[in-house]
């Protein structure tokens, strides 16, 4: 049985990274897929390898930041598959390793405008539109920079605390309303955002020292990240709500 069978779905960062390995595991299972990035071809590009591998999905160019683009990447999702079930805010932005005191002031407002402000841009889309099919879920991208964070990314980190705060905020808030609000906190992962966390080249070497803090020996991959996020988007987290979920090969311990 495919898990999300006639579920619809919008991912946002979908283009590449984790969201492309999410909106694939989606429609592998039956969703519908909104794929949504900034980079408008790398949207379509996944959503044409969606169909050609038999699913479905649309891509919807969209700046995450900018209200009206949020608003169409919904609205992408009513005019191709008529609903909106489950909202996945994937996409995310970090600024390179270093000290906070050389992180720029339009650094650190890009970053809270992409990872914390965009949640609250597409709830003010997608709760409307969850409340009219009786219910939804959210499942929101987080880090575990939120809760073992490492030097040289201050401001990266406490944005994502934001958005484990969110989550478990918009949980409570939203139970009435049957809308089920989670996220996953990956460990630093195989994406184009790596060089910028370690704030090192992608060598080898540079990768065996971030590969010791995480007790299972390696980095996260997309393939990672999407099974939590099905999971979580699935009727077999029917009763979680909350949850911060860490997907980190043991690095949080």
């Amino acid at each position: 049985m495919m898990r999300l069978h006639g579920k619809v779905a919008v991912v946002t960062g979908g283009g590449s990274g984790f969201g492309e390995g999410i909106a694939k595991l989606f429609a592998a299972e039956g969703g519908r897929v909104v794929v949504a990035d900034i980079d408008g071809a790398a949207a379509e590009r996944v959503a044409q390898e969606i169909d050609s591998a038999g699913g479905a999905a649309v891509a919807a160019p969209a700046d995450v930041t900018n209200r009206g683009d949020v608003d169409g990447m919904m609205r992408a999702a009513l005019d191709s598959y008529g609903r909106l079930d489950i909202l996945v805010n994937n996409a995310g932005v970090s600024h390179r390793n270093k000290p906070m005191t050389e992180v720029t002031e339009e650094e650190f407002d890009r970053i809270y405008a992409v990872n914390v402000k965009a949640i609250y841009l597409a709830a003010l889309a997608a709760i409307p539109l969850m409340r009219a099919e009786g219910g939804g879920c959210i499942v929101n991208t987080s880090s575990t920079a939120a809760l073992r964070p490492r030097p040289g990314l201050t401001v990266y980190n406490s944005s994502k605390g934001a958005v484990n705060i969110m989550t478990k905020s918009m949980a409570v808030e939203l139970a009435p309303d049957r809308i089920r609000v989670n996220a996953v906190c990956p460990v630093i992962g195989e994406t184009a955002l790596m060089e910028t966390f370690m704030g090192l080249p992608d060598t080898p070497e540079n990768r065996r020292k971030f590969e010791a803090t995480i007790p299972l020996g390696r980095f996260s991959t997309p393939h990672d990240i999407a099974e939590a996020t099905l999971f979580l988007a699935s009727d077999a987290a029917a009763f979680l709500t909350g949850v911060t979920l860490e997907v980190d090969g043991g690095r949080c311990i």
